[in-house]
């Protein structure tokens, strides 16, 4: 008897701890951030213009919670909505609601969503619960249900994987585990893996005033149901509601999603990464500084000699014809700088919409909004910017710069999202986009996109300039002797890019644990000076790479300093690999969609990043680039970003 005692003993700690590691989960994903995939619930209206405009107003609808709003007097209903279930492990793969047989209503209304929470897969439908506010409820019935063989397998699935539910109550987000597993059975006869399905769910809410200022979910492990076996079972679902008074203000009930990412280790670790990104930045200006001038010295003596023939030995003397040619495909260069000039302000955009308190976390939708307006709106920087540069070295044929820059971005990420919208359809998920959709956003890019795109490619040309180089160009371009392996393309793209993203890392750990895990992102402030230190950086090493390139009478640099400039974005993707790789996310849908968005976003900081390239002001008057050191930069840009 004395060892039956001890073994129902450690059987009880043991599913004592079980429980704690549940609710730390259960925890960390209440304080989740929503991701990015796209999502779908119901078409939106066919009318574009006016869709267009009412979700630009609607991003700024829910800056934060208005204080003369979500007032109730006792006893009043407030409704709970239902929104979507999945597996922990797997953000990107959720499912409606009531795919699982869940208790609910003979007529589903599903509530008006805004385009970003479509795209962000919030389906949010009515339930059963009467919540009333101020009401307290023990043990009240939600409704008795037969499940049959096969919805009893359908639960026990979702058992198996850890599935979630999530709610929102006054616009507040809630959620809970659907059952349990038990490797042993309390019993020592008996051996085996048990699944049992919770069918009470406690809500505790607190209120200050007549408001409502947070609730919580809690699955009762006391009241469970045994769905090991496929049989048919009866299953009384109840919940209770307990309401207790607060001191937390209304305009503050968001902070609480905020509390993990303002601990004292991760301020910490974010100070760390700080102080990493700056030690960098001055070690490497200290270098270019000191690489500078020691030829800057040694330029000077060989003037000051006055030895002419000498001088006409160094090495930028051998390119000053052809270092400024323009350069092959030209086109297709000047497309890489409108997209990358669009996405780089759409990059501050979103940056100033988070310090207006625009994106906060869970606000539904909000983010994904902001991206299809602020992306539409932006067009015309990258049509302008293309066709200008474009014209300053070509008189014709700017409309194919401006055409390629339009669907340099938007072509790669239209042939993904298809792909991973097939993907979501054959799973039965919520990130499956339905035609209407996917015409609405054809419909805006069409009507919106394009035609700004033209009109700034057209200012653009409008406005140009010629380009007058310093030196007269040769007719026939200098054969560029053989180069040592490390002054080549693949390894100066290596320390081009090794060097940023290793000031970043850290912080890029904590976006990527945002994005794909449980961990939210709340201190924008953080990560716009990391994209600052990113974007300084990448400029001073292509400045600094560069010049050794052209020291060696390597005339083709614009490329060169392009892909050198963008090499940081494949470092990411790497961490995308390392970061998956360290997870426990699972399934052909989400590696599909994890990759999928990770290569779109990593292409987007790589056009982003091309734009630090090294640009020679037409307006300098030195003569040929030694003497464009010699001055100092006084009369020639070392760098402008485009």
């Amino acid at each position: 008897m004395g060892q039956n005692a001890a073994f129902r003993h450690r059987l009880r700690e043991k599913e004592r701890l079980r429980g704690v590691e549940k609710m730390v989960a259960l925890t960390l994903l209440a304080r989740a951030s929503i991701s990015l995939p796209l999502h779908m619930c119901k078409p939106p209206g066919m009318s574009v213009l006016l869709l267009f405009f009412i979700t630009l107003g609607f991003s700024f609808h829910f800056v934060t919670p208005s204080a003369d709003d979500h007032r109730y007097n006792e006893g009043d209903h407030v409704p709970l909505f239902v929104n979507k279930v999945g597996p922990l492990n797997n953000p990107s793969e959720t499912y409606q609601y009531y795919d699982l047989p869940f208790c609910h209503s003979d007529q589903l209304i599903r509530r008006k969503a805004s385009l970003g929470e479509v795209l962000n897969g919030d389906c949010l439908t009515n339930a059963l619960y009467e919540l009333k506010f101020l009401e307290d409820k023990i043990g009240e019935t939600l409704c008795q249900k037969k499940l049959k063989g096969d919805e009893v397998a359908k639960f026990r699935n979702a058992v198996t994987n850890d599935f979630y539910f999530q709610m929102y109550y006054d616009d507040l987000p809630l959620w809970g585990f659907i059952g349990k597993v038990e490797e042993e059975s309390w019993s020592v006869n008996e051996n085996g893996i048990k699944y049992y399905l919770f069918k009470h769910v406690q809500f505790d809410a607190l209120y200050n005033g007549n408001q409502i200022i947070e609730i919580r979910a809690f699955s009762d492990p006391n009241h469970v149901v045994d769905i090991t076996e496929d049989v048919e079972i009866s299953v009384k679902f109840t919940y209770s509601i307990f309401w207790k008074e607060t001191s937390t203000q209304f305009e503050s009930r968001m902070d609480k999603y905020s509390r993990a990412s303002l601990l004292p280790i991760h301020q910490q670790i974010r100070w760390f990464s700080f102080i990493n990104s700056v030690v960098i930045i001055v070690l490497l200006m200290g270098l270019l500084t000191m690489i500078f001038m020691r030829h800057l010295r040694n330029d000077l003596k060989k003037f000051s000699g006055g030895d002419e023939e000498e001088d006409k030995e160094v090495g930028w003397k051998y390119i000053h014809g052809d270092v400024f040619r323009y350069p092959p495909h030209m086109s297709l260069f000047c497309a890489v700088l409108g997209t990358g000039t669009q996405l780089l302000l759409q990059a501050a955009i979103l940056f100033v919409l988070a310090f207006l308190g625009v994106l906060y976390p869970y606000n539904r939708g909000a983010l994904c909004t902001s991206l299809v307006v602020t992306y539409a709106l932006t067009s015309m920087v990258a049509g302008y910017t293309a066709s200008s540069f474009y014209s300053q070295f070509v008189e014709t044929g700017w409309k194919r710069s401006v055409l390629l820059s339009g669907i340099l971005y938007l072509g790669p990420l239209f042939v993904m999202v298809s792909i991973l919208n097939a993907v979501a359809v054959s799973y039965g998920a919520t990130a499956a986009l339905p035609i209407g959709t996917i015409v609405v956003i054809l419909l805006i890019y069409t009507f919106v996109n394009i035609p700004l795109l033209g009109l700034g490619g057209l200012i653009g040309y409008r406005l140009r300039s010629e380009f007058q180089p310093p030196s007269a160009t040769k007719r026939c371009p200098r054969e560029i002797p053989p180069l040592a392996w490390y002054r080549k393309t693949p390894c100066q793209m290596f320390l081009g890019g090794l060097l940023p993203f290793s000031a970043i890392v850290l912080e890029l750990h904590h976006l990527y644990a945002s994005l794909w895990g449980y961990k939210i992102w709340t201190l924008p402030g953080i990560l716009f000076i990391i994209f600052i230190i990113l974007v300084l950086l990448t400029a001073m090493l292509s400045i600094g790479l560069t010049y050794i390139q052209l020291a060696v009478e390597d005339h083709e640099w614009w490329w060169r300093s392009l892909l050198r400039g963008g090499s940081t974005a494949i470092f990411m993707f790497c961490h995308c690999i390392y970061f998956y790789a360290r997870s426990r996310m699972s399934g052909f849908m989400q590696f599909s969609f994890y990759f999928g968005y990770n290569a779109c976003i990593c292409y987007a900081v790589f056009l982003m990043l091309v734009n630090e390239i090294p640009v020679l002001d037409k307006e300098s008057q030195c003569k040929d680039p030694e003497n464009m050191i010699r001055c100092g930069w006084r009369k020639a840009k070392a760098t402008a970003i485009v």
